[in-house]
């Protein structure tokens, strides 16, 4: 069985096949989804499609790309529905180093930390460009369940310092292209215990499907790309893979 642990099922992407992409991802061995909300608007999209469809896990948070209309209803917002729906993680949430609104970016990062200690829940965290200031917001709030960072895609350096910080690294796309050696090294070093899957779909394409949209169905490709980076079997990886996703949730 596979967990994809990170994928945006709600974009319009995926509206006029959604129906058949489940069953091929069912007959895949893929059976969940976790699905992060990105935006106050997006909430509600999320978790009806988690009542629609078996296996999918809705997050809810801000993201960083869109933080510049986010207001202070918003956390109160997403603390309300939190606790409402007893959602898993606080998520997407995070700092861009590549786009505007830094300081707004950091204050709003911090408040969902604060939310997410508050209630006890584990975090899903974007990061580009930005892992300097990540750390610290990290290490400060001190989360008991620490959670994923999203799309992982730095050094090894860079995944100890957020493993000794109790998260698990979201792993995927990335992995597939040449280019990406320093990330290849690192993920073939990190215990395995601190590795989901993700695809990010329909973002981040995997090599060879430039130019397309992403889609959970490739996680296999994913998995495929892990085990020519590690030394363990197939059984052993996908077992532990599921455990650390279970872990997350709390199951």
């Amino acid at each position: 069985m596979f967990t994809d642990s990170h994928c945006h099922l709600d974009f319009r992407e995926f509206d006029d096949i959604r129906d058949d992409l489940m069953f091929q991802c069912q007959q895949l061995g893929i059976k969940r989804f976790i699905v992060p909300g990105i935006t106050r608007k997006r909430w509600s999209r999320v978790l009806g499609l988690a009542q629609r469809y078996q296996g999918i896990t809705p997050c809810l948070g801000l993201h960083p790309w869109w933080i510049e209309k986010a207001t202070e209803q918003d956390l109160w917002l997403l603390q309300e529905l939190a606790v409402e729906h007893n959602i898993a993680a606080i998520g997407e949430i995070g700092i861009d180093g590549a786009v505007e609104h830094l300081e707004k970016q950091q204050e709003y990062f911090a408040a969902q930390l604060a939310i997410a200690k508050q209630l006890n829940l584990p975090v899903i965290v974007h990061h580009r460009k930005s892992h300097h200031l990540i750390i610290p917001h990290l290490q400060s709030t001190g989360l008991e369940k620490a959670g994923i960072v999203h799309a992982f895609s730095g050094n090894y350096q860079q995944a100890k310092a957020y493993i000794d910080l109790g998260f698990k690294l979201g792993i995927g796309g990335t992995i597939t292209y040449d280019r990406a050696a320093k990330t290849r090294d690192a993920v073939s070093k990190i215990p395995l215990q601190h590795i989901v899957l993700e695809t990010d779909a329909p973002a981040m394409p995997l090599q060879g499907f430039q130019g397309l949209d992403n889609s959970p169905k490739y996680l296999p490709k994913v998995f495929d790309q892990l085990l020519s980076l590690r030394s363990e079997s197939a059984e052993v990886i996908a077992e532990q893979i599921e455990a650390n996703v279970n872990q997350f949730l709390g199951d």
